[in-house]
């Protein structure tokens, strides 16, 4: 499909803030609204479950192009604001530990991943509400310190499907949307229009606000603080369409909450009661600029964790192919 902002409708609200303030209780209301429980076996794959040998040919046939562009961003070792457990990456060997000829030289990795910093999906371990794991799943009795019993990563394995780019900034015609700035269902479905897609069943949706363009710019915040992302209400919006993962710049949810007593509602929502895993922290402007030359906001996109028994996520470096 091809895409021409000019010709669109009226853009989405511009309105900076995270709300409406929605209660406890409302949001309960929409946890049981969306919620998938005893839909798919294995259970602990979720949402991935839609994704079909014909959702991926499907994807596999948008590839016109072959352009090839990885979503990660680098791995940071520098602490920041929004990077308070930096990376670890050293030297192991430098030619010097091993008998001579060939020199080898070889380095160690280490990450405390779930944060700002590092481009990584969430599995269904990940986050528990009231308790609850996907699926109803006790989390006490599922995950302990050697790691999840259900949930993990590693049952998710590589997904290929259509990946969707809800690029809000270009919507609105800013560079960026502001930190705090909330993503309504009404956003969502005038980006459609815009960008000329239809979310659809199987899909992976990443929502670009700009946030990196925004840092690259005007430096680092603290993301936990105030960050652009979907409110709650965008929610059951996506959950009608069927989708199978979420990602985006940020972590998905607009901070601060607007739900009180859930610090991180969207990942209630997707995670808890949809099993749909979330990508966080992707870099997403080259693919916007991509899809924009391309004039289409639809590509193959391929996601492959690492395979960690008993894992809640894994670093990634998902990639988009037009």
């Amino acid at each position: 499909m091809t895409s021409n902002p000019g010709d669109a409708p009226s853009p989405p609200p511009t309105g900076a803030g995270n709300g409406p303030a929605v209660s406890r209780r409302e949001f309960d209301a929409l946890f049981a609204a969306v919620r998938t429980w005893g839909r798919w076996a294995p259970a602990d794959r979720g949402a991935w479950n839609r994704v079909t040998p014909d959702h991926v040919r499907r994807a596999t046939a948008l590839v016109r192009d072959g352009a090839v562009i990885p979503l990660a961003r680098p791995w940071d070792t520098t602490a920041g604001p929004d990077n308070t457990k930096p990376a670890l990456h050293f030297m192991s060997d430098l030619g010097d530990v091993e008998a001579p000829e060939p020199t080898t030289h070889k380095d160690f990795l280490a990450v405390d991943y779930h944060g700002k910093a590092v481009s990584h999906l969430d599995a269904l371990s990940h986050i528990a509400y009231r308790g609850r794991l996907y699926d109803g799943r006790p989390a006490g009795e599922l995950v302990d310190a050697k790691g999840a019993r259900f949930g993990a990563v590693a049952a998710l394995g590589p997904l290929v499907t259509r990946g969707v780019l809800l690029d809000l900034p270009t919507v609105v015609g800013n560079a960026w949307l502001e930190p705090a700035r909330a993503v309504h269902a009404e956003d969502v479905a005038a980006a459609e229009r815009a960008l000329g897609v239809t979310i659809g069943d199987g899909d992976a949706v990443l929502l670009r606000t700009g946030s990196m363009r925004r840092r690259r710019e005007r430096g680092a915040w603290n993301p936990d603080a105030a960050s652009a992302g979907f409110h709650v209400d965008a929610l059951p919006l996506l959950a009608s369409r069927g989708i199978a993962l979420l990602g985006g710049d940020g972590d998905s949810d607009v901070r601060p909450s607007p739900v009180e007593g859930v610090h991180s509602p969207v990942h209630a929502l997707a995670i808890a009661a949809m099993g749909v895993p979330l990508l966080d922290n992707l870099d997403l402007e080259a693919l916007s600029t991509a899809c924009a030359e391309a004039g289409r906001h639809v590509f193959l996109l391929l996601v492959a964790p690492l395979n960690v028994p008993g894992g809640t996520g894994s670093p990634v470096t998902p990639v988009a192919v037009l």
